[in-house]
């Protein structure tokens, strides 16, 4: 049986195919602006030409995210669920989810099975965000892929206290201004994200190994970031909290889980009903 999955973030979409329980086809596309059911099609079709199928072989089609208005989709799943299967997919030991998308992020608590026990997420404010670091990775002339190797080499972050992403930006300014090295500003505004995520985790009452999804979880300043804090954390209280893991393809957790949660579905469901 073989299962497809659309993630569709406010920056670009991610397609995942599952054929009995693996991962085969992987594929992520950015929107840049372009009208998103347009570039949906055509990475969709680009999926079947790939692989060499026929519509009618994909047994179900899952969306998540901003994907509800998919014309060809089965069905559409939560975002936190999709994240949550996602994640343990990607690692079984997982007992948490942070997904730090373009606009939003969120902390998932989850059992052995996926199921979303707690959850907890960021306001509209797009500060703990990758469009935040984007936004700011842009006026420092840095590339996004460039900014977490950057803040590794920091000797002295300067912190950034702002909670709203505007704010947060004109204190970077304020910080080039004042002539604060790059290294730095970017390791305080990591330093800045990371709080706000571990601040969701403790909200969401997780604990044990947490796994990093969406747009940022290969943000290896952000990684640092998170494990510096969980650190302190570790000190002041005695106790280890929290086990933070990557994975390659964890900007694709949603869309896996998508697909995963499809084939689940069409077991449930969908094969009755066609019997």
């Amino acid at each position: 049986m073989i299962t497809a999955g659309i993630d569709v973030g406010s920056s670009s979409i991610k397609i995942a195919v599952m054929k009995e329980g693996e991962l085969i086809y992987h594929h992520s596309e950015k929107l840049r602006r372009r009208e998103p059911l347009k570039v949906i099609t055509q990475a969709y079709s680009l999926t079947l030409k790939e692989l060499d199928l026929k519509e009618e072989e994909i047994k179900y089609v899952a969306t998540t995210g901003e994907a509800e208005t998919v014309e060809f989709r089965t069905g559409h799943f939560y975002t936190m669920t999709t994240h949550a299967r996602g994640g343990l997919f990607l690692n079984p030991e997982a007992r948490a989810v942070v997904d730090v998308g373009a606009l939003h992020a969120r902390a998932v608590q989850i059992d052995e099975r996926a199921k979303v026990l707690n959850y907890r997420m960021t306001s509209q404010c797009a500060s703990g965000s990758g469009q935040f670091l984007e936004n700011i990775s842009r006026y420092l002339g840095i590339s996004i892929e460039e900014i977490g190797s950057i803040s590794l080499t920091s000797k002295k972050p300067e912190p950034c206290s702002s909670i709203c992403a505007v704010l947060a930006e004109t204190d970077a300014i304020n910080m080039v201004s004042r002539g604060i090295k790059t290294p730095d500003i970017v390791k305080g505004i990591h330093l800045s994200i990371a709080g706000r995520l571990i601040k969701l985790l403790r909200a969401s009452r997780a604990k044990g190994v947490v796994i990093l999804t969406g747009g940022l979880s290969q943000d290896i300043g952000l990684v640092a970031a998170l494990i510096e804090l969980a650190g302190i954390d570790e000190l002041k209280s005695g106790d280890r909290t929290y086990e933070f893991k990557t994975h390659p393809l964890g900007a694709f957790a949603g869309a896996i889980g998508a697909a995963l949660w499809g084939a689940f579905r069409y077991e449930k469901v969908y094969r009755k009903i066609v019997a």
